[in-house]
């Protein structure tokens, strides 16, 4: 149910409800609320969700983004931020139920799962706690990075030799004459199990899948069992052949030595499941998500052309493809405490389908979801690999597989297409990625005919936040004009002619400054609707630091730059009844795009733009033809200086403030606005001064990563981002001044010293979130949600 913001718990009666009792089916859920028809009419076992489950659910990201589904008898989560809070929080969202079967079995197929000791166990997938940290811990070495860079080899060994299998026949199914076998080869050489046969492995990962995220039929019921009996019968003869060699390499093996050490915490049960559960985990997913990644990419031939001509792009790639058309659609949860999830009542005992294949599309998060963005620079905030304690320990070297994998076909097969097919999906709720996918080629094009020395060429595997380079886009001046004496409009395209990212008003764009080593942020002024261009208004100032003189200098029709972006720290609140616009000089770029959509909204709004006379306000023309009376045009040639604290002077409780321009007018505003309610007032500002720390007066301080279980040490010298890097923990950034906003990390605990200029005066009194490139402990330690 989707909740109004200003009522209190959503009740059954059609006075409290938010929908249209005429749109619902009679049916109430656990909590007395109605179904509504969209809920009623959720399957996950149809082929709309199999073949696109963000599409299948965009309704309910859209209107009711929690809500009881009768027929599966779980509530359903698909928004992002709800379906992280519910990762961050494993006890009172337990993962118990994560390998439950969604669909029971009858007695019959029960009986066959008895008859061979079936016991699957706790797993690190489904346990809880206090186990699963310890268990965690214990078993952690293996998949860290360093480890994982001695399995490189093997994989660029299989994936060059299974493609020469097929290279010059034109045509091949690269699920079944690659991409299952050759993550399933590396599944067994990391767990360190003998090559048994795979076809049959094969069978018996289906099976497991089948058995417990499907609906088999009655009839299929008994079968499957026999297949999931097998497979574990088949684990522990393997693990018994591991028991003689514990020394040999391998995570079973690592996991038996550790027994030794910590037998309570690995114990033979334990290794058992996860001796099953690791062989299923280790390849399958890679598996899907390859083929998915492959099936994506030469859907938009495009993209595909890009990481085919600068295989640099080929990390952030694979990090898009996995949030755009990840293998992992669903996970599952159990509530053990009455709680809410998106403002609903969820009582105890719930189960949960949360569905991260739609998080990873709610525009919430990610701008222009739907848009497949290789140059997406938070394309790696996905949940396809979970969130928190229970996130996926070979994130890490699926990622290596898939970007070896895509180097290999780019490199080698960079004129390969889909052929015709229908796409077929194994019916489940959690797991997908196509049966078969064909694709064809003309071998006589086969690069390496006459370029053989391209296959000694090797891109390197890079793992966690993404380098500037492989975000950013490159585009074309299409046009140049002049507004005043010293701002031009720039109108950016891309030069292929592709589709440009949506964005929303308040957005900006980062311009990579030649070979400056300059990167200066510039809003967006256009129309948000415009999918063909980027418009930024650049005034060139001679006390900046540079970048908008070469953006006057350099920049003519035709010219080449580098951009990244769009990104959005300065986003307009569009349930707000009115709204108020306060623009300095150039500052009116982000502005003239919020007044420009609250004008589409129908809302009450008020526009004020201050500058020196009007043929140095830029965008006043076409502002005043727009808005008519509800510009207010404060020119300080003609005496008319806005009187921002006569202007303010009543608080209206129901207003917003949106304000850019120079930092006098800036700072005068917070004056003006200081009895209003302290979220009133949004600013943004062109640049502050950069942060410096003196080790003499700063203090060391402690950081406890709640979800990772870790704790780093922040010394005087250090900024947190910099300590957080240094273990290896992945956190967004840009400006490094505190300015921008992109690395906003949520704080549980602690007191923050805030010197960012993003947070408004109630964000930082909330001491919920700070800017961790410069803002820092004001005590002797912080607790992160990282």
């Amino acid at each position: 149910m989707t909740p109004d913001a200003s009522a209190a718990p959503v009740r059954a009666d059609a006075a409290r409800c938010p929908f249209d009792h005429s749109a619902l089916t009679g049916q109430t859920g656990p909590t007395g609320c109605p179904v509504t028809a969209g809920a009623a009419a959720f399957d996950p076992f149809e082929d709309g969700y199999q073949q696109d489950p963000p599409d299948y659910v965009r309704w309910s990201r859209e209107q009711e983004p929690v809500f009881y589904s009768p027929g599966l008898g779980y509530w359903v989560v698909t928004r992002y931020d709800d379906i992280k809070a519910i990762f961050r929080d494993n006890l009172t969202f337990s993962p118990s139920i994560a390998l439950e079967k969604i669909t029971p079995t009858g007695p019959e197929a029960n009986a066959v799962l008895a008859q061979y000791g079936f016991a699957l166990n706790r797993t690190l997938v489904n346990e809880d706690e206090p186990a699963h940290m310890p268990r965690r811990r214990v078993l952690m070495a293996p998949f860290t990075p360093e480890q994982l860079k001695a399995h490189e080899p093997l994989v660029r060994q299989l994936a060059r030799e299974y493609v020469d299998r097929f290279i010059d026949e034109g045509r091949a199914d690269l699920v079944d004459q690659m991409l299952w076998e050759v993550p399933l080869t590396v599944a067994l050489h990391f767990l360190g199990v003998p090559e048994e046969d795979m076809d049959q492995l094969r069978q018996y990962s289906i099976a497991h899948t089948v058995n417990t995220w499907g609906r088999p039929k009655p009839e299929e019921q008994v079968a499957v069992a026999h297949a999931v009996g097998n497979f574990w019968r088949l684990a522990g003869q393997i693990l018994d052949k591991m028991r003689l060699d514990p020394e040999a390499p391998g995570w079973m093996q690592y996991g038996l030595r550790q027994q030794r050490e910590h037998p309570e915490v690995v114990t033979d049960s334990y290794l058992h499941s996860m001796m099953m559960a690791g062989i299923v985990a280790a390849h399958e997913t890679t598996a899907n998500a390859t083929a998915n990644a492959m099936k994506l990419l030469l859907q938009h031939p495009h993209v595909w052309r890009d990481i085919c001509e600068d295989p640099s792009l080929i990390p952030n790639a694979v990090e898009e493809c996995l949030r755009h058309n990840g293998s992992v659609a669903a996970w599952r949860r159990l509530v053990t405490a009455d709680t809410q999830v998106g403002g609903i009542d969820i009582p105890a005992g719930s189960k949960l389908l949360i569905v991260t294949s739609s998080a990873n599309h709610d525009e919430r998060h990610f701008a222009d979801a739907d848009l497949l963005d290789i140059r997406r620079d938070n394309a790696s905030d996905h949940l396809t690999f979970g969130y928190g304690s229970h996130q996926c320990m070979g994130k890490n070297l699926a990622r290596m597989e898939m970007q070896i994998f895509l180097e290999e076909f780019t490199r080698r097969l960079p004129h390969m297409r889909l052929a015709e097919q229908t796409f077929t999906y194994v019916p489940n709720t959690s797991f997908r990625g196509p049966e078969h996918l064909w694709v064809e080629w003309s071998p006589a094009h086969n690069p390496e005919r006459t370029q053989p020395a391209l296959l000694a060429h090797e891109q390197p595997v890079r793992m966690g936040e993404p380098s500037r380079h492989t975000v950013s886009r490159p585009l074309v001046v299409a046009r140049v004009t002049r507004l005043t004496d010293d701002v031009v409009q720039l109108r950016l395209v891309s030069p292929h002619g592709a589709p440009l990212p949506r964005w929303q008003p308040g957005a900006h764009i980062d311009i990579e400054c030649g070979d400056t080593g300059l990167s200066r942020q510039y809003s967006l002024c256009g129309d948000p609707a415009d999918t063909h261009a980027f418009e930024i208004a650049v005034l060139r100032d001679e006390a900046s630091r540079g970048g908008s003189a070469w953006v006057h200098d350099h920049l003519r029709e035709g010219a080449a730059l580098r951009v990244r972006g769009p990104r959005n720290h300065f986003r307009l609140d569009e349930g707000a009844l009115k709204l108020i616009f306060v623009a300095g000089g150039i500052g009116i770029t982000p502005i003239a795009a919020m007044a420009q959509r609250a004008q589409a909204l129908g809302r009450d709004y008020m526009l004020h733009y201050c500058g020196r006379g009007r043929a140095d306000m830029p965008l006043l023309a076409g502002l005043q033809a727009r808005h008519g009376a509800r510009l207010v045009v404060h020119a300080k040639a003609e005496g008319q200086r806005a009187d921002l604290a006569a202007l303010l002077a009543t608080p209206q409780p129901d207003a917003r403030i949106y304000a850019c321009g120079p930092a006098r007018m800036l700072s005068a505003l917070e004056a003006a606005t200081a009895h209003w309610p302290a979220d009133a007032l949004r600013t943004e500002r062109f640049h502050t001064d950069a942060p410096t720390l003196n080790p003499a007066k700063e203090h060391g301080f402690e950081v406890e990563l709640k979800d990772s279980g870790i704790t780093v040490r922040v010394p005087p010298d250090q900024t947190v981002l910099a300590a957080l890097r240094a273990a290896n923990i992945d956190v967004p950034s840009d400006c490094c001044e505190g300015l921008c906003g992109s690395c906003e990390v949520r704080v549980l605990g602690g007191a923050v010293d805030h010197r960012d200029v993003v947070l408004t005066r109630a964000e930082r009194d909330a001491q919920d979130r700070m800017m961790v490139c410069c803002s820092r402990a004001a005590g002797q330690r912080l607790v992160l949600a990282l």
